[in-house]
């Protein structure tokens, strides 16, 4: 199983703990530490508002998975690729300290390989890498989706090139009742997203590169 082979090698603060595995004729099982508070996906997209998470919570939450990824990068000879960074796949625990999960279609990759052909690259579409971090970063910051049909402007229907073109023309957000200090959280949420998903592979940086300018600020 390649879930098993992956992630029995990982130990990090961010990343799921395997407790154990099981294997009976056709049924396979894996056995993760349990997580309380659920998936991230359920603070983003909650409807009602009754399932919120302060944007200081959000913030230290992207930290946290930031730090994961760069855990998973750092091998000496070999690289964990996840592909499929999203939502769903961030799991809270108790003290909603977030764990990076579901390695089903994570790769092992040549650690003195900075950029990956995506002919090898698998997962959700919107999340696979270079979008990965990045996308995951924007749903974050402004708790929807990055497409979504259903907005009141056209415009706004992928809403990171919305943002971009934003900042590009020299505007601000506006961010309804967030204090100046959460708004100063979520500007650094969205450039930092918009770094992440350039074009050019040469552009973006790496997870160690942001993860150092976290610790700075």
């Amino acid at each position: 199983m390649n879930e098993v082979a992956t992630i029995g090698r990982i130990h990090h603060v961010n990343v799921v703990q395997l407790v154990g595995y099981c294997v009976e004729g056709l049924k396979r099982a894996l056995v993760y530490d349990f997580m309380p508070n659920g998936s991230l996906d359920r603070y983003i997209y909650s409807k009602e508002g009754s399932i919120t998470l302060s944007y200081k919570k959000m913030y230290e939450i992207a930290v946290g998975v930031a730090q994961g990824i760069e855990y998973l990068h750092q091998g000496r000879e070999m690289q964990i690729l996840h592909f499929d960074i999203k939502p769903h796949n961030i799991l809270l625990d108790e003290n909603f300290i977030p764990k990076i999960s579901d390695f089903g279609l994570a790769k092992l990759y040549p650690a003195n390989n900075s950029i990956v052909s995506s002919v090898v690259a698998r997962g959700t579409m919107g999340y696979i890498a270079p979008e990965f971090f990045g996308m995951l970063l924007m749903e974050m910051a402004r708790r929807r989706k990055n497409l979504n049909a259903f907005v009141d402007h056209s415009s706004q229907i992928y809403y990171p090139s919305w943002v971009h073109d934003q900042y590009n023309d020299g505007k601000d957000l506006e961010i309804g009742d967030a204090t100046a200090e959460e708004k100063k959280l979520i500007k650094k949420m969205i450039i930092t997203a918009l770094w992440c998903i350039q074009m050019k592979p040469s552009d973006r940086p790496s997870m160690k590169s942001h993860t150092d300018a976290r610790r700075r600020c």
